[in-house]
């Protein structure tokens, strides 16, 4: 009889009637990742609806230009990948493209496969630069360095719209994380965890 009544008070909390965690009357406690609190951080810093608005635009601009010029950043000839002709694939950008998404990877799973899409995307658009640049059209770095300055300064005039001033340190972020930033915002809107 008595290993029972123990066994009761096992199974449904102590004996104080303390509620367990995740039982009856309480939320189930979720730890707070660094993702959810750099998007917070963004999120204070940069309200101003016009400066958003810039943002849906030069931050992708940014990402393409920077990408761009690492892309063009000349890559040491490897006999062994040029012979099987594997030497295009392998450029300074794959680097990038792959640390840039295992930092992403890191923060937010869901939120780097989406960068990834755009990655894939922004990878077209460069190859199709190549394409042009060989045709005689200007040289890729100097397109990538002409929208990377565009980006920065559409940046610095909407964070000059901000009513108050966000340190270096968060624009510096908003450039580094601004990607999967804006995708969270999709996410959210369809209701997709990330």
């Amino acid at each position: 009889m008595r290993n029972s009544s123990k066994s009761r008070v096992k199974s449904h909390g102590s004996a104080a009637g303390t509620p367990r965690r995740g039982g009856k009357g309480s939320k189930p406690e979720h730890p707070r990742r660094q993702v959810d609190t750099y998007f917070e951080v963004l999120d204070k810093a940069y309200q101003h609806p016009t400066n958003r608005i810039i943002q849906w635009v030069a931050i992708p601009l940014f990402s393409f230009a920077v990408l761009g010029m690492v892309w063009m950043v000349p890559f040491p000839e490897i006999a062994f990948l040029k012979k099987h002709g594997y030497d295009m694939f392998l450029n300074w950008g794959s680097f990038f493209i792959a640390a840039m998404i295992y930092y992403y990877l890191r923060l937010a799973p869901t939120l780097s496969y989406a960068a990834l899409l755009t990655v894939g995307v922004f990878s077209f658009f460069i190859v199709q630069l190549e394409y042009v640049e060989q045709a005689g059209g200007p040289a890729v770095w100097l397109v990538c360095a002409v929208l990377l300055l565009i980006a920065l300064a559409a940046l610095s005039v909407g964070k000059s719209m901000e009513r108050t001033q966000a340190p270096f340190h968060t624009f510096w972020r908003l450039l580094v994380l601004g990607p999967i930033w804006l995708w969270h915002f999709v996410f959210r809107k369809l209701n997709i965890p990330y």
